[in-house]
């Protein structure tokens, strides 16, 4: 078997026990050995400033950096006020510039909504859907995933126990990994 792709999965929230970050690493533990998921977390991206381009601060180097080197992004989102939270926002301005260097070009992408709702994040994620197309490589339309009630979806100690859950995740990752695969040959 040739060597996993490296995957960046990009946790849009920032709170210590945020759901979005316990369905990230969980995608993480569902994925198939093809994969190796890096869980990245957005705490130490300073704000996108464009004057700054010229001499980029390290924090915006290191992530743009990490998306360059690896072979697809899975985006996983809460939803705030009915779109992605802005520190997502501004991580994906930080890694699509400069202009026409995006370092998410190219790069196949899953998309992941949760909410403890019964929504499930859905215009956070066709909030993607818009931004991401001319920054980005293809985008997986099928299948489409809104994690619903999420809240009593994981154990005290972080471990996803809803079963039904655990099984959309698991169709959709390794949906993800033959997407990843498709487009990287």
């Amino acid at each position: 078997m040739p060597a996993p792709w490296n995957i960046v999965v990009i946790a849009g929230s920032l709170r210590k026990e945020s759901f979005t970050l316990k369905v990230a690493k969980a995608l993480a533990k569902l994925s198939p050995a093809s994969l190796k998921m890096n869980v990245v977390t957005l705490h130490d991206i300073s704000f996108f400033n464009q004057d700054l381009e010229a001499n980029p601060p390290a924090d915006w180097l290191a992530f743009r950096e990490r998306l360059q080197k690896s072979n697809g992004v899975l985006f996983v989102t809460p939803e705030y006020n009915r779109s992605i939270p802005g520190v997502l926002k501004n991580a994906i301005d930080v890694g699509s510039r400069p202009y026409g260097k995006s370092s998410f070009l190219g790069k196949p992408i899953g998309i992941v909504s949760n909410s403890p709702g019964v929504l499930g994040g859905v215009n956070a994620a066709m909030n993607l859907k818009q931004l991401l197309p001319g920054i980005t490589g293809p985008i997986m339309g099928q299948p489409e995933i809104y994690l619903v009630g999420v809240g009593d979806a994981f154990d005290a100690e972080g471990n996803l126990t809803k079963e039904p859950m655990q099984k959309v995740m698991q169709q959709f990752i390794d949906a993800f990994a033959a997407w990843v695969e498709k487009h990287n040959r």
